[in-house]
């Protein structure tokens, strides 16, 4: 039975798997631009030993200030199998990094969850992510993923549609990373500071776009408790 594609809030309803490219474009399959221990992450999650990046082709947002651009619009990176991703996490474990840092992953959702069932990993999972995401897709991942490595981009719908041509982006991040804590609790660090367990929310501060930025750290302190989230 043909699936049409409604994993992201997108809902672009096309068969990527027969072919169909949404806004995402990329195909059905895992593709991946890069695997490889990766430094440039907070300290706590890349630590001294990297953090097991893997860079997913496509993107569910247009963000004008995207730093990954070409990886982003899905003209780089290999097409692998859902094997060949569970091998990759192995490989990266192996190599000795702190965890596996799954980098815009959300159009790969279904794919991932099923690379992670029954992987011994012994090290944390972290879905680093836009935050542009469904939360009954989220719910994939509850007891696969450690670590939640959310953006908040917005909280204002205005520059979420001009810069990110998401202007429903503020409520349905909001609900995700709700739906990310309920799954995690509150954060956790072992001794070396590192994180193991929780969300860590990131936001980017725009130029003339202080209002936003303001909007975005008052629902983060009004909505969590001091020693539940971090905030990078």
């Amino acid at each position: 039975m043909t699936q049409l594609c409604s994993i992201c809030p997108r809902g672009c309803g096309v068969d990527r798997a027969g072919g169909q490219f949404g806004f995402c474009a990329v195909p059905d399959a895992p593709v991946v631009a890069r695997a490889a221990p990766h430094f440039g992450e907070e300290p706590c999650i890349s630590g001294t030993r990297g953090s097991g990046a893997v860079f997913f082709s496509g993107c569910n947002l247009r963000c004008v200030f995207c730093q990954n651009r070409t990886i982003s619009r899905g003209e780089h990176g290999k097409e692998i199998t859902v094997a060949q991703l569970g091998d990759i996490f192995l490989r990266l474990r192996d190599e000795g990094v702190h965890n596996i840092n799954l980098v815009t992953p959300s159009h790969y959702t279904r794919q991932i969850a099923e690379a992670l069932s029954g992987l011994e990993l012994g090290i944390p999972v972290v879905w680093n992510s836009s935050g542009y995401e469904c939360v009954e897709t989220l719910r994939m991942l509850d007891g696969l993923v450690q670590v939640y490595l959310p953006d908040l981009k917005y909280a204002l719908s205005g520059p979420a549609a001009r810069y990110s041509a998401a202007a429903d982006y503020p409520q349905v991040a909001r609900a995700a990373i709700l739906e990310m804590y309920r799954q995690t609790g509150p954060f956790r660090l072992d001794d070396d500071g590192m994180l193991q367990r929780g969300v860590l929310i990131r936001h980017l501060i725009l130029p003339q776009q202080g209002e936003n930025t303001r909007r975005v750290i008052d629902w983060v302190g009004e909505t969590f408790a001091p020693g539940q989230v971090l905030f990078s």
